[in-house]
C-alpha cells in the first residue's frame, strides 16, 4: 500500500501551487487561517491561573475542522506547512493539539519562496515546531487581549460605545496626535532667497541663475527684506567674476531591496496603495498565481520580513541576469550587501522575485493590474540594488561680487547604471522641476549681472504622516514588527481615531480625547520607549532567553494598579467629544453643518437635528466655478465596490441636492484650478498626479479648448526603465506581443466547439 501524507497550509492558492510540486503522493489542504483562538465573547484568559489560555474552535470552522481530523487520521504523517514566521507557527500548533496528533505524525516544514525546489527541499527536512515561536507568539496575542478587553470597557464608559485602545494602535494613534500639535504650535520664520541672473554674453543660452551663499567664503543667511536689499546694494555696482570651477562625477548607489516596511512605504508613494492592501496583494504573489504553461507558480519570497539578506542563489541568479540583459558595465563586479538594521529578526530573506528571469512583462497577461504593478515594483527593486552606481556629471560654481558669493551647481545623467530599472520615491511630493544647465565657465572669466530676483519665504511645519511616513516612524522607533505595521493603521483609520486628506493622516476630536485619555491614565501604554522595550522582550521570548508567562506577570501587576486608579479617577466622569464643525450650511435650515460619523464614515449633518434632518457627503471646498452653472467645485471620495479602493473626483456642490431646480450634474476626474481661461474666462482643469501640471480649458466652444488627448497627464516613459526587463535607451529592443490574444483565441475555440456539440 502506498504511503498517504498530508500537508496543511492556510490557503486555497497556496494548496494549489504546492501539490503541483509535490505530486500525488501528498494531499494538501487548506485550514484557513486560525482554527483555535481565545473566545470573543470573553477575556478568555484565566488572569488567577498564571495566564492560562482558554483557546476554543473558531465557530464556523467546524467542517474544515472535521475534514482536516479525518485526513489526518488517515495519512502516515502530517506537515504543517503554515507561513514561516510567529504567528505561523502558532497556527501550526494549535493545528497539532486540535488534531491530536503526536510528536512522530506531525512535523513542521516552512518555505520562504514557494518554488518546487525549496518545496521539495523542506518536505525533505521538516522540524519540530518551535515552542519559543509559539509562546512569543501567545505572549503578544494575550498582551493585547488583556490591553484591549480591560481597556475598551473604560473607553466605553467614559467617551463612547464602541471604541477599543490597543498595546501598538494607541503609540500610533498617539504619534500622529503629537504631530498635530507640532503643527498647531509651529511659529513660521521669515528669510529670503537672492537669486542674481548672470550671462557670459547676451545670448539667452549663456543666462543662469546663481543664488547668493555669503560674505568673505562664510554663509550668512537673509532674513529680512533689509539684508536683501543691503547685499543688492553692495554688488549691483561691482564686478561679477567666476571665482571657482568645480567638475566631478558624482555617484548615486541604489537603495537596498525590500523589507515588509518598505515595501508598503514605496507601494503607497508609487502604486497609492494602502498598507493592508499592499500585504493583500503580496500574499498572493507568494502563494502563487496561474502563469500561462506553468501552471500556480509563487512569484515572490516570504513578504513579513525585516531582513536585507539575499540568498547566494539569488545573487548568482540576478548578475547573470543583469550581465545578459544590460551588459558588464551595468553590473558592480562583485555582489552588493546590505547590513541589515540592527534589532531586526532576520528571520527570512528580503523580499525578491522567486525567479528574476520571470520579468513582469513576462507574466503580465496573467496577473491583475494591482498584482502586476506590485510585482513590477519588487523586481525592479531587487534586480536595480544589485546593479551598478548611476553616474551624474555634476559642475558647481562660485560667483563673487564685492565680497559676496553666488553659488550655482547643475548635474546631468552620464551613466543610467541601476536608473535604467528603478528610481525610489519620496515622500513628500514636489514640483518637476526643469534640469538646470550652465554655460561653459573658467576661473577669473567676468560675467554680466542682468538683475535680481529676490524672494520671500517663510519656515514650515513637519509635514503630516502619511501611511508611508508613519510606518517609517514606527519601524525606526522600534514599535511592533513587519505582521503588524499593516493593520495597525488600517485599525486606527477604522476606528476614526485618524482619517486620510489625500495621503496625509489627520488625528480627528474623537482621537484626540482617546488619546488625551491614554496619554493622562496609561502613560506606559502610550510611551514609545515602553513600547519597544515590549517589543524586545517578545524577541527575548522567541530566542528562549524570557519565559512567556513571566513577561506577562511582568507587564500586569503595573498595568492592573493604572487601571483600577484610572477607575477611581473617573468615577462619575463623562469626557465630551468636541463638535466638529464645517464650512457648510444647511440647504434647509441654514445652520452651520457638522461632521459626524455613521455606519458608512464620516458625512455633514445639520445640528438642528430632530428639527432638521438635512444630511450630504462631506467635501473639500476646491478653487474654482462650476462650468456648467457657476456654483462653488467640491473634492469628494468615494470607494470602489469592485477592490475597495478609494477614489477622488471634482463635481458641483449641487451634484446630490434636493432641490431639482439646483441640481447640477457636473463631475470631473481633472483637478479644478486657481486659473481662468484667458479666453473664455472659464475655471481651468488639470490632470491628477505628481509634479507640475500644465492648466487647460475645458470648455468645448473656446478657442482655448485643449483636447482629452492633448491634456498630458500620466505617460509611461521610456527612459523611465521602471518597466520590468526594458533595456537603456541605447540597445533596447522591441517589445515582443504577449500571448494574451492566444488565450482569447483559445477560450473562443472552446465556445465554438461546445456550440457544434450542442448543434
Amino acid at each position: 500500500m502506498s504511503k498517504k501524507n498530508l500537508v496543511i497550509v492556510e490557503s486555497p492558492a497556496k494548496a494549489k501551487t504546492i501539490g503541483k510540486y509535490l505530486g500525488p503522493g501528498y494531499e494538501v489542504k487548506a485550514c484557513m487561517g486560525h482554527l483555535r483562538d481565545l473566545p470573543k465573547s470573553k477575556l478568555g484568559v484565566d488572569l488567577e491561573n498564571d495566564f492560562e489560555p482558554n483557546y476554543r474552535p473558531i465557530k464556523g470552522k467546524e467542517d474544515i475542522i472535521s475534514d482536516l481530523k479525518k485526513s489526518a487520521k488517515a495519512s502516515d504523517c502530517v506537515y504543517l506547512a503554515t507561513d514561516p514566521d510567529r504567528e505561523g507557527e502558532a497556527i501550526s500548533w494549535h493545528l497539532k493539539e486540535l488534531l491530536g496528533l503526536d510528536g512522530s505524525k506531525a512535523r513542521r516544514v516552512t518555505f520562504n519562496e514557494i518554488t518546487k525546489r525549496v518545496v521539495n527541499e523542506s518536505i525533505a527536512a521538516p522540524r519540530e515546531i518551535d515552542q519559543n515561536l509559539v509562546d512569543a507568539q501567545q505572549a503578544r496575542r494575550i498582551l493585547d487581549r488583556i490591553v484591549g478587553y480591560q481597556l475598551s470597557p473604560l473607553l466605553w464608559k467614559k467617551i463612547r460605545r464602541g471604541l477599543s485602545a490597543g498595546r501598538v494602535q494607541s503609540v500610533a494613534t498617539r504619534m500622529v496626535c503629537e504631530r498635530e500639535r507640532e503643527i498647531a504650535d509651529f511659529k513660521p520664520q521669515e528669510y529670503w532667497s537672492l537669486d542674481a541672473k548672470l550671462c557670459v554674453d547676451d545670448t539667452a543660452k549663456s543666462a543662469f541663475l546663481a543664488r547668493y551663499h555669503g560674505e568673505n567664503g562664510k554663509k550668512k543667511d537673509l532674513n529680512t527684506r533689509e539684508d536683501v536689499e543691503a547685499v543688492i546694494a553692495a554688488v549691483k555696482n561691482a564686478v561679477f567674476l567666476v571665482k571657482t570651477v568645480k567638475r566631478q562625477d558624482k555617484n548615486r548607489s541604489p537603495s537596498p531591496p525590500f523589507t515588509t516596511s518598505t515595501l508598503q512605504q514605496e507601494a503607497s508613494r508609487k502604486l497609492s496603495m494602502t498598507p493592508r492592501r499592499t500585504m493583500a496583494i503580496a500574499q498572493q504573489l507568494y502563494e502563487g498565481v496561474d502563469i500561462q504553461g506553468e501552471g500556480a507558480v509563487g512569484l515572490i519570497t516570504y513578504m513579513r520580513t525585516d531582513s536585507l539578506r539575499l540568498s547566494d542563489e539569488a545573487l548568482e541568479s540576478v548578475k547573470n541576469f543583469i550581465l545578459g540583459r544590460y551588459g558588464k558595465d551595468y553590473y558592480p563586479g562583485k555582489a552588493r550587501t546590505y547590513k541589515t538594521k540592527a534589532g531586526a529578526q532576520d528571520a527570512h530573506e528580503a523580499i525578491r522575485p522567486s525567479d528574476v528571469n520571470l520579468t513582469p512583462e513576462k507574466v503580465k497577461g496573467d496577473l491583475t493590474a494591482e498584482q502586476y504593478r506590485l510585482y513590477r515594483l519588487i523586481w525592479s527593486r531587487f534586480v536595480a540594488c544589485q546593479m551598478s552606481n548611476a553616474v551624474y556629471d555634476s559642475v558647481s560654481v562660485e560667483v563673487e561680487a564685492a565680497g559676496h558669493g553666488f553659488r550655482a551647481s547643475a548635474s546631468s545623467l552620464k551613466f543610467s547604471g541601476y536608473t535604467a530599472v528603478y528610481v525610489e520615491g519620496k515622500d513628500e511630493e514636489k514640483e518637476e522641476k526643469e534640469e538646470v544647465r550652465l554655460p561653459d565657465l573658467r576661473e577669473g572669466q567676468q560675467v554680466a549681472c542682468q538683475g535680481f530676483q529676490p524672494d520671500q519665504h517663510f519656515t514650515q511645519p513637519p509635514p503630516r504622516y502619511t501611511d508611508a511616513s508613519l510606518i517609517r516612524a514606527m519601524e525606526e522607533n522600534g514599535i511592533g514588527r513587519p505582521s503588524t505595521y499593516a493593520p495597525t493603521v488600517s485599525t486606527i483609520l477604522d476606528r476614526e481615531y485618524v482619517i486620510k486628506d489625500g495621503k496625509h493622516l489627520h488625528a480627528t476630536p474623537l482621537g484626540e480625547v482617546v488619546n488625551g485619555l491614554m496619554c493622562d491614565k496609561f502613560g506606559d501604554i502610550v510611551d514609545t520607549g515602553f513600547t519597544a522595550g515590549m517589543e524586545q522582550k517578545l524577541d527575548d521570548v522567541e530566542e528562549g532567553q524570557k519565559q512567556w508567562k513571566a513577561l506577562l506577570r511582568e507587564f500586569y501587576d503595573p498595568f492592573k494598579a493604572e487601571l483600577d486608579k484610572a477607575e477611581k479617577d473617573l468615577d462619575g466622569v463623562r469626557l465630551k467629544i468636541p463638535v466638529e464643525e464645517s464650512d457648510e450650511v444647511c440647504d434647509l435650515c441654514g445652520k452651520k453643518m457638522v461632521i459626524k460619523s455613521g455606519r458608512f464614515g464620516r458625512f455633514l449633518a445639520c445640528p438642528g437635528y430632530p428639527e432638521c434632518t438635512f444630511t450630504k457627503p462631506l467635501a473639500v471646498v476646491m478653487p474654482g466655478r462650476c462650468p456648467k452653472c457657476g456654483e462653488r467645485l467640491m473634492k469628494r471620495t468615494g470607494v470602489s465596490k469592485k477592490n475597495g479602493k478609494q477614489y477622488t473626483y471634482y463635481c458641483c456642490e449641487h451634484m446630490n441636492s434636493k432641490d431639482e431646480s439646483k441640481r447640477c450634474d457636473f463631475m470631473s476626474w481633472d483637478v479644478p484650478t486657481e486659473n481662468d481661461c484667458p479666453v473664455c474666462g472659464q475655471t481651468m482643469f488639470k490632470k491628477p498626479g505628481k509634479g507640475a501640471k500644465k492648466p487647460f480649458c475645458i470648455n468645448e466652444t473656446c478657442s482655448n479648448f485643449t483636447p482629452e488627448e492633448k491634456r498630458g497627464g500620466w505617460r509611461k516613459k521610456a527612459e523611465s526603465g521602471e518597466d520590468a526587463g526594458e533595456k537603456p535607451a541605447e540597445e533596447k529592443k522591441p517589445a515582443a506581443k504577449k500571448p494574451a490574444a492566444a488565450k482569447k483565441t483559445s477560450a473562443a475555440k472552446k465556445t465554438a466547439a461546445a456550440k457544434t456539440k450542442k448543434s
